[in-house]
């Protein structure tokens, strides 16, 4: 069964780097301050779509971000492990989206591309931890979804078999397609990137990310799978309004790397008068017992 297969990833501040300029003065992520990586759990839907697509011959692989120009990155980084295509979403109006916005946004982009059979994306992202987008465009494109996926066991008859983790165990369902699914990071790790791929995409971009005075432009005539699909608001048929800050009804306030210090310390001795203070302290704090 041929397969269209759409993987939602984002690029993500290393949130192990946050410091004192992580935030800006409107209170959204200050991107340009921290470095940036795939996020971590989008990897792991990633490989996913890559193994349907091995298991299921014929299938194509997207990538499907939403970022400022250097976000295409994530879509080379999709083409250099075997995906197909990809697509970015970029544009001004997206900016200081919060998960409403942008599973907007990814919705109506969806709905651009078309037909899609599984559209997978990571459980979360790591800057924000609220596991929410994937519902989100779920529920705006009106479709089936699945959530905490481990593995997805087998395409058949229109059938998506899915293995997921929840509290308490691990249970397998069927869901019928098109169907969207989230990942955890304990599903399988991507594969690396293929050495080919990467010499054949390295020079991919969107055309926001050219300068103009590359040694290789006169290849993005010759070579036109070099250019990468590059959407904007008014590409996707997108209401402004419910785009980037003004379509975002949630203000983040801070964010603040915290790191926990001792302020006092005890050594203690092996005795039983030492040990039995330790236990009486602990009991007496509520820490025990």
């Amino acid at each position: 069964m041929k397969l269209r297969i759409v993987v939602l990833a984002k690029q993500v501040p290393d949130t192990r780097n946050v410091g004192k300029d992580a935030m800006t003065a409107e209170g959204t992520v200050n991107r340009a301050a921290l470095p940036a990586i795939f996020n971590p759990e989008d990897l792991n839907a990633l490989e996913q779509a890559l193994r349907l697509k091995d298991q299921n011959p014929g299938s194509t692989v997207g990538v499907l971000t939403m970022g400022p120009p250097r976000a295409g990155e994530i879509i080379r980084q999709g083409l250099y492990r075997g995906a197909d295509t990809g697509w970015l979403l970029t544009d001004r109006k997206f900016a200081g989206a919060d998960t409403l916005a942008t599973s907007y946004a990814l919705s109506m982009a969806i709905r651009k591309i078309g037909n899609a059979d599984i559209i997978l994306s990571g459980r979360q992202a790591i800057d924000g931890d609220t596991a929410q987008v994937g519902p989100q465009v779920a529920q705006k494109l009106g479709l089936n979804q699945v959530t905490y996926a481990e593995e997805i066991v087998k395409i058949e008859d229109g059938k998506a078999t899915i293995r997921r983790h929840i509290d308490g165990g691990v249970e397998t369902v069927e869901a019928p397609l098109p169907v969207l699914i989230t990942v955890n990071g304990t599903a399988a790790p991507a594969r690396p990137c293929n050495v080919k791929l990467v010499m054949k995409y390295k020079y991919a971009t969107c055309p926001m990310e050219r300068k103009g005075d590359e040694p290789w432009a006169a290849l993005y005539e010759s070579r036109p799978y070099l250019t990468l699909n590059q959407w904007s608001v008014a590409d996707v048929d997108g209401d402004e309004a419910q785009c980037g800050l003004s379509g975002s009804p949630t203000k983040v306030k801070a964010v603040q790397n915290i790191v926990f210090q001792a302020k006092e310390s005890k050594t203690l001795t092996s005795s039983d008068a030492d040990i039995e203070g330790l236990m009486k302290e602990l009991i007496g704090e509520k820490i025990i017992g």
